[in-house]
């Protein structure tokens, strides 16, 4: 008889020490608690994870992560952590330390902290979709578009073209939004490869993708200090939930 077991997988949760848009956002105190408290948090209950992972260059920010129980066994180095850095740098990093330290996992997925609203059950229903979804590389959260590239344009000098045209028929730009072709985006809410697709095709998504749907607050993305005022005012108005917290708020001078 067959046995059948669940593949591993391990949470990384990529928080650079700097930010350009949003000033020490990773670290940044929201509803009482720095931003990547409730990424690590929802990694927790979801129980999916055999280590949660945060992957820093900022020695400050692997304190906070260590105080909310997430594991940071060693630091980003510098040139993976610039702001142009692309994510397969410091993921194929992170993911040859774990191996050359014994620890392999069959997948990985990256949680980004600025999606604090992604709760547990986000990454559950993720989890159990990946699993089903058979011959993917990878899954990655999207939502349907709000500004559709149907109706955007390029501009060179004092003249402008369609970003797109529409082969056949009225041009997308003249085209009602409830009758364009349905198109998403992806946020940062959430990706799930297996970890093949790094070591094999040194990319973090591969080939073969299967999309994943956020609905409400789940895909909300903290880009800038726009987002980070409304984020406050959905907390405010109870129009979004955070995931719970067990431990008291991070204070740096008590830290170890």
């Amino acid at each position: 008889m067959t046995t059948l077991t669940t593949p591993t997988i391990v949470a990384l949760i990529p928080a650079r020490a700097g930010s350009k848009r949003v000033q020490g956002k990773n670290s940044r105190p929201l509803a009482g608690h720095p931003l990547l408290a409730y990424t690590i948090a929802a990694a927790q209950h979801s129980g999916i994870f055999s280590a949660i992972i945060l992957s820093t260059d900022g020695p400050e920010i692997a304190n906070i992560a260590r105080h909310y129980r997430a594991e940071v066994p060693f630091l980003r180095p510098s040139e993976y952590a610039g702001d142009k850095s692309p994510d397969i740098e410091w993921l194929r990093y992170a993911l040859h330390r774990l191996k050359d330290e014994g620890r392999s996992f069959d997948a990985f997925s990256i949680l980004r902290p600025t999606s604090p609203f992604r709760q547990a059950e986000t990454i559950q229903r993720a989890w159990a979709q990946f699993l089903a979804a058979e011959g993917v590389d990878s899954l990655r959260a999207v939502e349907k578009c709000k500004q559709h590239p149907g109706k955007m344009w390029v501009i060179r000098g004092n003249r402008m073209t369609p970003l797109l045209l529409n082969p056949i028929g009225v041009p997308w730009h003249s085209t009602p939004y409830q009758a364009l072709p349905k198109v998403y985006i992806q946020n940062a809410s959430l990706e799930i490869a297996w970890s093949r697709v790094v070591f094999e095709q040194d990319s973090i998504a591969g080939e073969i993708l299967t999309p994943f749907l956020t609905s409400d607050t789940e895909g909300f993305d903290i880009n800038d200090e726009y987002d980070w005022g409304y984020a406050e005012e959905l907390i405010r108005r109870g129009d979004a939930t955070l995931p719970a917290l067990a431990h008291s708020p991070y204070q740096a001078e008590t830290s170890s």
